[in-house]
């Protein structure tokens, strides 16, 4: 059982940080620059350029530094630096900062000989007048053909990459609960719950959908019965980045009020880690992008683990945003965000909230929530609180990602908030045309 725990601990501490980048490697043919990063082990990340100043940004997921990175020299044609910070709790942010603008090429290869796993990036050329930022898809894995370590670029040794997608819109499902047979908690007028849901839910996509950057996914549109475990595999086919489910509560004491919002228990999260193990269909299908189906059941109950744990905690910051903005809205019923078993919630890898908007056993919150313009202010308050999450939180292959916000909270200083993005002071005033380093609490700074 010791040597048990000790293999778990093992796994965990290689899964919660994956890779450790050891060095950093360039060459230079013609108009090619090549710069290699020499991995300890395979990694997820995703790379992107931008202007204004000139750069390219590599995240890498689950990955670490542990000593500081350099280029052995600049190649004064293309490349003038390196940055690197801490990204998340284990992410690392690469900046190259460019002479001008590129195109990039990149490749994730498979060890051979001497060398380990290397991404190798490829930068050629300028963009054309006027083009945006643009995401490198996340990335295939490739075999190396040869043993060299910078293999030469007018020659590459492994496949051309394939094409690049553009930036994303992040996607948030949403979920009227109830529908169908299933009318749900009724007012003391007679309203039923699910019309409620659906009537929040519709203005709730409208307001996301009204957002750039920003689309919205509903379980359904209609007055339709689903199973519960339908609403969440309609959010995983649509590839959602969050999940929130719409209700509005009911108690016996028609005195009750205000608004509550719900994450998945430990207890709950537990229960169906056993079913996702225990499901052959589950084996295959993916969490956090990674398929179950090649691992032993010891990596598999680490990954589900990990990936829920990190689900959980990203639900409790979604909650906690959308929560406060319910609070600037009316009252709430509990004022911390509260942990349950719902069926709903049990998406082991993505982002989920469960809101009971109002108490529809209340007769003054079942007239306020049969008012169209009411549900519009629920919508609107839910959509800030989501839109303070990814500001936070935003996905690296998505819009906002290229066009992030920040929101200064006590104790921030404008050096402290170029480090944690792995910009440049001067970058950050520029992008929000400030005159000094002073920032104030609940300013919000675009991100450049």
């Amino acid at each position: 059982m010791r040597k048990l725990a000790l293999l778990l601990v093992v796994l965990a501490s290689q899964c919660a940080f994956g890779a450790e980048v050891k060095t950093v490697r360039t060459s230079l043919e013609r108009d090619r620059t090549r710069v290699v990063f020499d991995l300890s082990d395979r990694v997820d990340y995703y790379v992107f350029a931008m202007r204004n100043p000139h750069r390219v940004v590599i995240d890498f997921k689950q990955t670490r530094s542990r000593s500081p990175l350099r280029l052995p020299n600049t190649n004064g044609n293309t490349l003038k630096g390196l940055r690197h910070a801490v990204r998340g709790k284990a992410g690392l942010r690469v900046v190259l900062d460019l002479e001008h603008a590129v195109k990039v090429a990149d490749t994730l290869l498979r060890p051979n000989g001497e060398y380990g796993y290397r991404v190798v990036l490829d930068l050629t050329g300028s963009k054309p007048a006027g083009a945006g930022p643009t995401l490198a898809r996340k990335p295939e894995l490739i075999a190396a053909k040869s043993a060299a370590p910078v293999p030469p670029p007018a020659a590459p040794a492994q496949p051309a990459a394939a094409p690049r997608k553009a930036l994303r819109d992040v996607i948030v499902a949403i979920d009227a609960g109830h529908g169908g047979d299933d009318v749900g908690a009724i007012g003391p007028s007679g309203t039923y719950e699910k019309d409620i849901t659906l009537g929040v839910a519709r203005e709730f996509a409208a307001v996301i959908n009204e957002q750039p950057g920003m689309r919205a996914v509903l379980t359904r549109e209609s007055d339709k019965y689903l199973k519960l475990r339908e609403r969440m595999s309609r959010a995983r086919e649509a590839r959602a980045d969050l999940f929130i489910s719409v209700h509005a509560d009911a108690f016996k004491d028609s005195r009750v009020k205000g608004s509550s919002v719900y994450v998945l228990s430990q207890r709950g999260a537990s229960s169906e880690a056993a079913k996702w193990l225990a499901d052959n269909e589950n084996a295959a299908d993916l969490i956090g992008g990674v398929s179950l189906d090649d691992k032993d059941d010891v990596l598999k109950s680490v990954l589900l683990d990990l990936s829920q744990t990190a689900s959980i905690e990203a639900s409790i910051d979604l909650g906690n945003n959308v929560l406060d903005a319910l609070k600037r809205l009316g009252p709430v019923h509990k004022k911390r965000v509260q942990h349950a078993g719902f069926m709903v919630l049990k998406s082991p890898d993505i982002p989920s909230i469960l809101v009971e908007t109002a108490f529809i056993s209340n007769p003054t919150e079942e007239k306020r929530l049969r008012n169209k313009r009411f549900r519009r202010k629920l919508a609107e308050a839910m959509f800030g609180g989501v839109a303070d999450y990814f500001d936070s939180n935003p996905p690296p292959d998505t819009r906002i990602a290229s066009q992030r916000r920040y929101k200064v909270v006590r104790g921030d200083t404008l050096s402290g908030i170029a480090s944690r993005y792995a910009i440049s002071v001067s970058s950050l005033k520029l992008a929000n045309n400030m005159a000094s380093e002073m920032v104030r609490t609940g300013e919000v700074l675009n991100i450049p």
